[in-house]
This record gives structure tokens, C-alpha cells and sequence, in this order.
């Protein structure tokens, strides 16, 4: 599994021991070994692949393994410095992913479990869900990395027989957070007043466990050869109210500031934030029915039960602080 040590990876390596599997971690490096093995017991084995956009040699990571986890990518950049940053992206999550399937499928590997995004459908949705069978329209550089990847990986299964399974959640959220999920918290927990007028938008996430208990069904289960699903928690609320439900698990009260969302998408477009607004006050939905139908799939944790354990950890590691 790649991206082992991360968010993501920590509990896919837990539901795989659970599961019974022996994951070997593929880690950008082997200082990072010591860590995972101390927060994931039982995690015995692990691979040093470095940069995936290097092309490096993956056939004793490989060896004797049956099915891939692909996690690693690059992800979303904050005042991305790259001087082009698509084609980054593209190195990381296009040349990488296919390299990484190639060795795969030459060492025999029979099934490739690819982590994608919901953004390869569209930022926002309106009406209707976004379902997989609706036609992709990437609108940043990850997502069109992401998608480029997935018709990669399409081309190499049909060419090797490797299985392909590609996964596309939305924002996923859970203990280890980081980025807008995270600075949300930290804003609801200092009670910032947020601007965040009552609007009807809908927003689907997925916390980390429901996830990663998807992903290991996508290893196991036959249903899931050479398919594409779209997951999520089954419950989808609007900005304002995720920050309710985050300020009840926190135990304290949201505050809201009393404007209308004509007058924040205007101030943000002033400011050059119109993405940032669309985030906050546009729609993104996903319809999980395939998956539910096709692997008999249901998501263990409730989106509350899941927001209460995120509010847990951000509490106990602001107190470490």
C-alpha cells in the first residue's frame, strides 16, 4: 500500500490487519518506518518506493503481493510554488500511478485499488448528483491529473488483465485532518462568528474509517474487479450545518454572522476568493447507490459519531500543544 503513512494510509493499515490481510507499506523513505509501525501495531513489513515520478524499481516491493492500495499522490497545494503546476501533478499522479500499475501487473498483482476524487466529476453540482457515469470535467490540475490517471489505468488493464477498481470520495475528514477541514475546526472551536448565511447547499463527505473500510472491500470482494464507485457517509448537510454538528461534538456553540450569501460570494469575488466561496456556499453530492448495490457496501460510522471523534482528537492534540 502506498501512502502508508498517512492520514488515509494509518487506517487502511489497521481495517487490513483487522481483515486479516498482511500489509506491506510502501513509504516515501525509511525514516518514517519507526512511526508507522508505532501507531499502527502489527503493520510488519514495508517497502521504500521514494518518488513515484522518478520511476524507480518496484519489483521487490511488489514481489509476492496480491492486491495494491495506490494512496500516495500529490494533493491539493496552498500557493502552489511549482512553475507549472499541472505538469507536476501530472509527473506524481499520472507517470507515477501508471508506473507503479506497470510494475504491478508485471509482478503478477491482481488487483490495483486506485484512490481517486469526486472533483473528476465537477467542483460543484446542482439538481442532481454526481453519479459514475456522469461524463468527467476536472476543473483544477489534481483533478485532471486524477482522471488522466484513471484512463491509464483503464488502458493498462485492458492490456495486462490487471484489475482495476478506482475510488472516488469527496472531502474525506477524520483524526489526522488537515487543510480547509481543519481550519474549520480551529475556527469553530475558538467561536469565530463565520459567514455562513443559512443556505440550502449540500455537501457529501466521508470520514476516514468509512473509507478506508470501503477501500479494503474494494481488495477483497469480487464485485469489485474493474469498477468505479463513488463514496460517501450517506448523509449529506450544508456548510452552516457541518459547523453546528463540529461545534456540538466540540461542546461549545456556533456563532454565524447575520449576512446573506449574495453579500459573501460579492465580498470574496472583491478579494479574488470566489473559490474559497464556492466551497463554502456551492453544492457538491455524490450518489454511493453502486456501491451499496454492488458490494452489499454500508459505512460503519455515522457522520456524527464520525465528527465526534475528529472533535476528540483536535482537542486532545490542542491540549499538547
Amino acid at each position: 500500500m502506498t501512502g502508508a503513512d498517512g492520514f488515509v494510509g494509518k487506517i487502511v493499515c489497521h481495517r487490513l490487519i483487522e481483515s486479516g490481510y498482511t500489509p506491506r507499506a510502501g513509504l516515501w523513505d525509511g525514516g518514517l518506518w519507526p512511526a508507522l509501525q508505532a501507531a499502527v501495531p502489527g503493520t510488519n513489513e514495508f517497502s521504500i518506493i521514494g518518488d513515484l515520478g522518478a520511476n524507480p524499481d518496484l519489483s521487490a516491493a511488489l514481489a509476492g503481493v496480491f492486491a495494491v492500495v495506490h494512496l500516495a499522490a500529490r494533493v491539493h497545494v496552498m500557493h502552489d510554488k511549482a512553475f507549472d503546476p499541472l505538469q507536476e501533478f501530472r509527473r506524481v499522479n499520472l507517470a507515477g500511478t501508471a508506473a507503479l500499475a506497470q510494475a504491478a501487473a508485471a509482478q503478477g498483482v491482481r488487483r490495483f485499488v486506485f484512490v481517486s476524487t469526486a472533483k473528476v466529476n465537477g467542483d460543484s453540482t446542482s439538481a442532481t448528483p454526481f453519479t459514475e457515469e456522469d461524463p468527467p470535467d476536472p476543473q483544477d490540475p489534481y483533478a485532471v491529473s486524477k482522471w488522466e490517471a484513471e484512463e491509464a489505468l483503464r488502458s493498462i488493464a485492458v492490456k495486462s488483465g490487471l484489475e482495476i477498481v478506482i475510488v472516488r470520495p469527496p472531502l474525506v475528514y477524520g483524526p489526522g485532518v488537515r487543510a480547509n477541514f481543519l481550519h474549520l475546526l480551529r475556527l469553530v472551536a475558538l467561536g469565530v462568528p463565520l459567514p455562513l448565511p443559512d443556505a440550502a447547499n449540500r455537501r457529501s463527505l466521508i470520514g476516514v474509517e468509512n473509507l478506508a473500510d470501503f477501500l479494503v472491500q474494494c481488495v477483497g470482494n469480487d464485485g469489485a474487479a474493474n469498477q468505479t464507485f463513488m463514496v460517501s457517509d450517506g448523509e449529506d448537510v450544508s456548510t452552516r450545518e457541518l459547523s453546528a454538528r463540529l461545534a456540538r461534538a466540540l461542546g461549545c456553540s456556533a456563532r454565524f454572522l447575520p449576512v446573506p450569501e449574495f453579500a459573501v460570494r460579492l465580498a470574496a469575488g472583491l478579494v479574488g476568493k470566489e473559490a474559497a466561496a464556492n466551497r463554502l456556499l456551492g453544492s457538491l453530492v455524490i450518489n454511493a447507490h453502486k456501491a451499496r448495490h454492488t458490494l452489499g457496501w454500508d459505512p460503519p460510522v455515522t457522520l456524527d459519531s464520525g465528527l465526534a471523534t475528529t472533535a476528540r482528537w483536535y482537542l486532545e492534540s490542542s491540549r499538547l500543544v
